[in-house]
């Protein structure tokens, strides 16, 4: 049997030596290499979504390989391709690097200077483990091979502006139009999705915050599945346990949720966290919701700030929603807009608390009126997100500035982490 070989590597003298390598190697067909993360996820999801037996059974990464880190990227292809076998080339073969690279999901390490040997004994081991997870996947083995969902994070520009009400219609919305949809509460301290939707359940992020391999059964036993068909994870009931939900840890859960369903909304609240910022940063869509008087924009313009000098999200990179909108008031949404610098989206959501409060106070917030104002504008809002199935021809608003492509690794800026 012929085992196909990817090659992930940056460097061109790099990328020259291993494929010449690769190529001298018995049954081999070494793929046209990938020079970056970006471009090997969005190779493999390519594949994947043809079929499993698209895929390469092994993928090679050099050490260098960038903008993502060889061992988080390692860590990606294992959670969302799981019938590949990754080998780190590096030239640190010690110990230490082997555990971290067989924590993050490599199934082996060859040291550079290449060696023929080394090199044709771990592909010939990894080839082998690659066409038994397949066997095991020919027989409806419970493992995910999807190309990725879209994850959107919903933030607060300061608490109260209604941050929890449009990242619980959203996820609403998304699963009504047939995506299967999971609602995360990342606002750790203070997050209550639970009590919006009449919920009750002893487990919680923190339950995931140590497992660094979430496999999609360890994450069926920690969500809390809705009457509405959405998946819930929820917030620790004892907010100081949140501080267990490290930034680490939320990168994992993000990857595996998103290998997990098409849609992943995520609360994080107004409080910005490492999980937070973590969530904002992988997100392919990131929300920040304000309301139109000078102190919640203002909030919205600090927020932004931040995102930006801490290197998790560029303004442009940022979409504002404005909940509570009049048309008498003196703030409106272009004006939102030029003080933030950020996108904004077409919708804004209108006020009209009276259409709320009965459901918020019954913990009800799946059974608002269908011909209400807000969860119109909400569920049209998903629709301008592109979170639901819309008929061919009449999606709302196309692409907002600042959305990017779903289920692919941002680059990060020069200097950035």
């Amino acid at each position: 049997m012929t085992t196909r070989i990817l090659p992930a590597v940056g460097d061109a003298d790099a990328v020259r030596s291993i494929t010449t390598l690769l190529g001298q190697l018995p049954d081999v067909e070494p793929l046209a290499p990938v020079v970056d993360s970006t471009q090997l996820v969005d190779t493999l999801a390519r594949l994947a979504a043809e079929s499993v037996g698209e895929l390469p059974e092994v993928v090679v990464v050099h050490e260098r390989i960038g903008p993502v880190p060889a061992l988080e990227l390692i860590r990606e292809v294992s959670v969302r391709f799981p019938a590949v076998g990754v080998i780190l080339v590096t030239a640190d073969a010690g110990p230490g690097l082997f555990s971290a690279a067989m924590d993050s999901g490599a199934r082996g390490l060859v040291a550079l200077p290449l060696s023929y040997d080394e090199l044709a004994s771990r592909v010939q081991a990894v080839a082998q483990w690659s066409a038994g997870v397949r066997r095991h996947l020919g027989h409806g083995g419970d493992v995910f091979t999807g190309a990725g969902g879209t994850v959107v994070t919903v933030s607060g520009a300061k608490g109260g502006v209604g941050a929890t009400v449009t990242a619980v219609q959203l996820a609403l919305a998304a699963q009504a139009s047939g995506h299967s949809t999971a609602l995360v509460d990342l606002d750790l301290q203070t997050g209550d999705i639970a009590s919006y939707l009449d919920v009750q359940f002893r487990r919680s992020v923190v339950d995931l915050a140590t497992i660094t391999d979430i496999t999609p059964r360890v994450l069926a036993d920690a969500v809390f599945q809705h009457d509405t068909g959405v998946s819930l994870l929820l917030a620790p009931a004892e907010g100081e346990r949140g501080e267990e939900v490290t930034d680490r840890a939320a990168r994992h859960l993000v990857t595996a949720l998103r290998s997990r369903y098409e849609v992943v909304v995520i609360d994080c609240g107004a409080q910005l966290g490492g999980a937070g910022a973590t969530a904002v940063e992988m997100a392919d869509r990131a929300l920040l919701v304000t309301t139109p008087d000078v102190v919640a924009v203002r909030g919205a313009k600090r927020v932004v700030r931040m995102w930006d000098r801490l290197q998790i999200r560029k303004a442009e990179e940022t979409t504002v929603v404005v909940n509570r909108h009049t048309r008498g008031t003196e703030i409106q949404p272009p004006l939102v807009q030029k003080i933030t610098g950020t996108g904004i989206a077409a919708t804004a959501i209108p006020a009209a608390y009276k259409e709320l409060q009965a459901a918020v106070d019954a913990g009800r917030l799946h059974e608002l009126d269908h011909k209400g104002t807000v969860k119109q504008a909400l569920w049209a809002l998903a629709g301008e997100l592109g979170l639901v199935r819309a008929p061919e021809g009449h999606r709302a608003g196309g692409r907002l500035r600042g959305d990017r492509a779903p289920g692919g690794f941002r680059r990060r800026r020069e200097g950035g982490g």
